[in-house]
């Protein structure tokens, strides 16, 4: 009876803490890979932005039932294109080896066994896929479209953001959004794929939040 009741009380949990992700960020809409309109191309645009790595990066958020995790990756390089005053299309590298963990001092033992816990086949699996990457084939209103390419997997996602240009600057932002890990074969702890009452407090959301924030200069 009493293991039951933990069951149950574990589910509940479960359940609550999905639905807070939910409502905090919207989630990505996911499609199967699209093509890249011939617009986007770097010979059609009129002009390139170059992304400046030091100041380019996407943060991350995983949810456990109890806590969860947060941090970095950095974008190594990428191009953002323009026809006019429109963002038509671009392409932006995730470095996966750059990594980090902003919820714990970074020099501490728990950073250290969570990152390369991240990085190993369990989740990111950097060494055989070292980096990610995104390329749009959409900007419609406020909203990107893009082939997000993960683990080898390329799915087609959508979010909303803000393209701001000022001079020969360039900025992206996205709002928060989420998507769903396993749809890039990043299955850990995941609930869908092993009993939820079984993995309790180590069941980790299938649903990451995640906010892009691109910086690039005219080229």
């Amino acid at each position: 009876m009493k293991k039951g009741l933990i069951s149950i009380m574990t589910l509940i949990v479960i359940s609550i803490v999905a639905t807070g992700c939910k409502e905090d960020a919207k989630k990505a809409e996911t499609e199967d890979a699209k093509t890249v309109k011939e617009v986007a191309t770097e010979v059609a645009a009129e002009t390139k932005y170059k992304v400046v790595s030091t100041e380019s990066f996407v943060e991350w958020k995983a949810n456990k039932v109890v806590g969860g995790h947060e941090g970095t990756i950095n974008i190594s390089r990428g191009l953002a294109l323009f026809k006019g005053d429109a963002l038509v299309g671009g392409n932006f590298v995730f470095d996966i080896k750059t990594l980090k963990n902003t919820d714990m001092p970074a020099e501490s033992e728990g950073n250290g066994k969570l990152v390369g816990h991240l990085l190993s086949p369990d989740f990111f699996d950097a060494e055989q896929f070292p980096d990610a990457t995104f390329e749009i084939t959409a900007v419609e209103e406020n909203n990107v479209s893009g082939n997000l390419t993960l683990k080898g997997i390329k799915k087609n996602v959508t979010f909303p953001a803000i393209v701001s240009v000022t001079g020969n600057d360039l900025s992206i932002t996205s709002e928060t959004f989420t998507i769903d890990r396993t749809e890039w074969d990043i299955k850990y702890n995941s609930g869908k794929f092993a009993d939820p009452a079984k993995l309790g407090d180590y069941m980790i959301n299938d649903d990451i939040e995640l906010k892009i924030k691109v910086k690039a200069k005219k080229s």
